[in-house]
């Protein structure tokens, strides 16, 4: 299973970050979360989802071999990972995030959290 998403639902109310900063880090800081919202207005209006879709492009970019796919989910491994970003760069969908008080990379683990909690239904799980 997949997170998928549905930009034309979602309303910018960023619960979906708040929650994924909850759940992983125990804070209330959506800069800390692994799915990002950013309005487009005025054009073309609306907001855009970023969320990893397990493509696995950041596997084949990351010079250190430190990014893989566990049991249909992207891990990136804090031992080999030597912050240099090459994954970030390399995802079309924007869906690597970094935070200074982070050593590597972050992405979704696929908790569902934010499906569960999001208003609009603008994430759900797809095969």
């Amino acid at each position: 299973m997949k997170i998928s998403k549905d930009e034309s639902r979602c309303t910018g109310c960023r619960t979906c970050q708040l929650v994924c900063a909850l759940c992983h880090y125990n804070e209330n800081n959506p800069k800390k979360a692994a799915i990002g919202i950013k309005g487009q207005f005025p054009e073309p209006g609306g907001y855009r989802i970023s969320i990893c879709t397990q493509c696995g492009k950041c596997i084949e970019a990351c010079p250190q071999g430190a990014i893989s796919n566990v049991d249909g989910v992207i891990r990136i491994d804090e031992d080999k990972c030597d912050y240099c970003q090459v994954c970030v760069d390399a995802c079309p969908f924007g869906a690597i995030f970094v935070h200074r008080e982070f050593k590597i990379p972050f992405i979704c683990d696929l908790c569902g959290e934010c499906v569960e909690i999001c208003p609009t239904k603008a994430l759900f799980w797809r095969q």
